[in-house]
């Protein structure tokens, strides 16, 4: 029986072909941008009516060193506390952040670009569950959970970073579970990872461990394998203080951030599509970012969420979810700068046809759109409140086929080959032995891993599994057989010597 993995052989009347199917290929940095959900005059309005809210309605919260940063270029705290931002300070910024960067793995090979409309895809969230691989059953999520989801998504080619999924829920101490959140995912994966810390005097520490891991602070700077999620402003405009202390410290060691803020529209943002995203394409994120470090590698994160105006609970998912995804990357291609956004926050609580199709396509506005970074696009199950392996393993296979699609279609003369549809049209009557056809076998075409094409007889006696049991048994396979070793054995000593390191040596 073949692979459920593979290619199945041809029906009656096809020649089969010899050989193994051919290898998958990485695809990283697709470019997108051809979905436009809003036009071009409507863009103008939005950035309007955000340059109005920030500069005649402020922010209330704002911490003392932010108050002095805004107000030292221009910027008005008013009678009631709101810090307001002139025009000039946020047309300085726009026109002063970096309009592009790179985002490096521990090892090369896992550079992500953040410039133009280059995708990449990823997990993301803090579940404080997991989905036992054995039971099926939630269950409190662990640290091992942890270095274990980093080691699924390290052995995934179409997964592109790994962004914390998980919390620890084994780690009770804040300081600790920060560390120790970051010491995993790096010692998990070799591809970028992104985090988050609780309090800014974590931060220092973190930075030391990925200074060591480097080699030294300026080759981290240079090649930045760790990135930090800082979600600072919190609906309706308000400063999150600690988060805004964590995102300058930060910056100032060249921790490259995500500068997130996410509403709930008809809740904490207006009802609207339009209200909604003049509320948070606000740059008062990056501003700040940028007043701490004029060299800050930061990302725009504008991540709106519905509501279900039913229940008044969010819901990361629907067209509208899809809709808010994507309106906010042509924001930020508007105004040029790195981005990212949220897409994949499925309300399923397995990975079945819902988990399917609200991933699917939420996942495919943003990447058609040009979001650079697309975090929580993999492995989350029940609205971000859990995590599942073998979600890991069927979404690998659905952001390949969202991936694919963003590809041109080349038309020139060896493409559209009249002279070779007329020679088989007149002889042998089909196109499976010609050597071009085989060539771009290889080379046009994504086959899936463990989406299965075999025919249902096939099927039928190969066992009738369905997608989430051969997922199940390619994520055991993973973390029986995949070990990362991409931090040496005298750097990880030298680590546990150093920090309050939890997981136990591998």
């Amino acid at each position: 029986m073949p692979d459920p993995g593979q290619r199945p052989p041809p029906r009656r009347g096809r020649k089969a072909r010899a050989g193994a199917p051919p290898e998958q290929r990485r695809l990283a940095g697709v470019e997108g941008g051809r979905y436009a959900p809003l036009a071009e005059a409507d863009l103008a309005r939005i950035d309007a009516a955000a340059l109005e809210v920030l500069s005649t309605v402020g922010l209330t919260d704002a911490p003392p060193f932010a108050v002095d940063l805004v107000t030292n270029r221009g910027g008005r705290l008013t009678a009631d506390g709101r810090l307001t931002f002139p025009p000039p300070l946020v047309e300085a910024a726009a026109a002063g952040l970096a309009r592009g960067f790179t985002l490096h793995g521990q090892v090369p090979g896992h550079e992500l670009e953040l410039s133009g409309a280059r995708v990449h895809v990823g997990p993301g969230g803090a579940a404080p569950s997991v989905v036992d691989l054995e039971t099926g059953r939630y269950r409190d999520a662990t640290l091992r959970d942890l270095y274990d989801a980093a080691r699924t998504v390290d052995a995934l080619d179409h997964i592109h970073f790994f962004s914390r999924s998980l919390v620890a829920r084994d780690v009770a101490d804040p300081r600790a579970l920060d560390l120790n959140t970051a010491y995993a995912s790096l010692a998990g994966t070799a591809k970028h990872v992104m985090t988050s810390v609780i309090a800014p005097e974590h931060v220092a520490e973190i930075a030391e461990m990925c200074f060591r891991l480097a080699g030294s602070a300026a080759a981290f700077r240079d090649r930045p394998f760790l990135s930090f999620h800082v979600n600072h402003v919190t609906p309706p405009l308000r400063f999150a203080p600690e988060a805004l202390a964590v995102l300058a410290e930060a910056a100032r060691p060249g921790i490259p951030v995500h500068c997130n803020s996410f509403g709930q529209m008809g809740a904490s943002s207006p009802v609207t599509v339009a209200g909604c995203l003049a509320q948070t394409v606000t740059l008062v994120r990056m501003i700040v970012a940028w007043l701490v470090d004029p060299e800050v590698k930061a990302a725009f994160g504008a991540r709106p969420m519905v509501t279900d105006l039913r229940t008044g609970a969010m819901s990361g998912v629907g067209g509208e979810q899809a809709l808010l995804m994507a309106a906010p990357t042509q924001m930020a291609r508007f105004y040029g700068l790195p981005n990212s956004c949220i897409a994949g926050a499925t309300d399923a609580k397995s990975a079945d046809a819902q988990s399917g199709y609200e991933k699917a396509l939420a996942v495919t506005l943003a990447a058609q759109a040009g979001s650079n970074l697309i975090t929580q696009a993999a492995g989350m199950q029940a609205g971000l409140m859990g995590v599942a392996f073998e979600s890991y393993v069927i979404d690998n296979d659905m952001l390949g086929a969202v991936l694919r699609s963003l590809g041109p279609v080349p038309v020139d003369d060896d493409t559209l080959s009249p002279a070779l549809i007329g020679a088989v049209a007149g002889g042998e009557g089909h196109f499976l032995g010609q050597p071009r056809t085989l060539a771009r076998m290889q080379s046009d075409f994504l086959y899936p891993q463990i989406a299965d094409r075999r025919s249902a007889a096939e099927w039928e006696a190969g066992g009738a599994q369905d997608i989430r049991e051969r997922a199940r048994a390619r994520a055991r396979e993973i973390l029986a057989d995949h070990r990362p070793a991409h931090i040496p054995a005298e750097a990880d000593a030298d680590l546990r010597q150093r920090f309050d390191i939890r997981l136990p040596p591998r």
